[in-house]
């Protein structure tokens, strides 16, 4: 019997598909690191305001923590753990660890999927709080620090490595491009 505040959902991570019963009121954060072993994202404030549980919903940046579980249902979720492949850092995973922008770690799979969101809208010419020429035909705006530094505001890093992400995340949008 159910009093209509929980129901099944299937949830697509990483590529697999997991179907689960959930509270409706469960996060997505608790039902990746609790109900699916996810650990990747991290359990910072609980209140969307570090990022560091930061995931891809249809590639799109989202906090885990605000987003309820059954707002997911349907949707591809990729967590850090999905950015590697074949067991290969991604450019950006290998950006990070040369530019030494991981420091404790804590922050870091919210940061690497951020990137990698912020990477696409930015491919995608959208346009940020800095980008200064916002009329429709104007062209993708250069990527530089002011503009990663603003699309990566939502991420907080404790130890402030934000020099070093800020290098990483241009490096590899210079040359290797986005997480494959």
């Amino acid at each position: 019997m159910t009093d209509g505040t929980s129901g099944t959902i299937r949830l697509h991570v990483n590529g697999v598909t997991h179907e689960r019963h959930v509270d409706h009121r469960r996060t997505l954060l608790d039902a990746l690191r609790e109900d699916l072993g996810h650990t990747g994202p991290k359990k910072g404030c609980d209140r969307g305001q570090c990022g560091a549980c930061t995931v891809l919903l249809d590639g799109r940046r989202v906090v885990s923590c605000l987003t309820l579980a059954v707002a997911a249902e349907g949707a591809a979720v990729t967590t850090v753990e999905a950015l590697a492949g074949d067991g290969e850092p991604a450019p950006l995973q290998r950006a990070f660890v040369r530019f030494d922008g991981f420091q404790c770690g804590f922050c870091t799979p919210g940061q690497l999927c951020s990137a990698a969101g912020m990477l696409a809208e930015h491919a995608a010419g959208w346009p940020s709080a800095v980008t200064a020429d916002l009329s429709p035909d104007a062209p993708p705006p250069p990527l530089d620090a002011a503009e990663v530094r603003e699309r990566m505001s939502g991420n907080l890093c404790r130890c402030g490595a934000y020099p070093s992400i800020v290098r990483a995340i241009l490096d590899t949008a210079a040359g290797e491009g986005v997480a494959e």
